[in-house]
């Protein structure tokens, strides 16, 4: 049995996955993944995920050239997780910033700041729309 017959899918046949910086253990982002986003994740070592807005399948980096090389895939206890590490090549994040966790909330709920430097602006990346 290999390990993907171990994972619990949900019942849309996706699994979370948090995509963590190996080298730093910042965690860059959160995806969900279906069993040929991970197979292929596995068979490429790049990143790929399923995007629920779009309902497609789509590689990490695949427009912003900023791909995710995988280093380790591991599952939690529950088999109901995946923790992915990464070599981040530019911005994980879509906005420009490294982590799509730039923004932080202090304990009482006060104002929002923004933690890390924004690397490049979306329009940079992606060209203007």
């Amino acid at each position: 049995m290999s390990f993907i017959e171990k994972l619990k899918f949900n019942a849309d046949g996706l699994i979370p996955a948090i995509v963590q910086e190996q080298s730093t253990g910042r965690v860059l982002m959160m995806a969900w993944m279906n069993k040929a986003s991970l197979e292929t994740t596995l068979a490429t070592g790049k990143t790929h995920f399923w995007s629920r807005s779009r309902q497609k399948f789509w590689m990490k980096g695949e427009s912003s050239g900023h791909v995710q090389k995988v280093r380790d895939v591991a599952f939690d206890c529950d088999g109901d997780t995946l923790l992915i590490q990464v070599e981040q090549v530019g911005a994980a994040c879509h906005e420009g910033y490294q982590s799509c966790f730039f923004r932080s909330v202090g304990a009482g709920g006060g104002n929002v700041s923004v933690t890390e430097p924004q690397l490049e602006t979306p329009e940079a990346i992606y060209g203007k729309k």
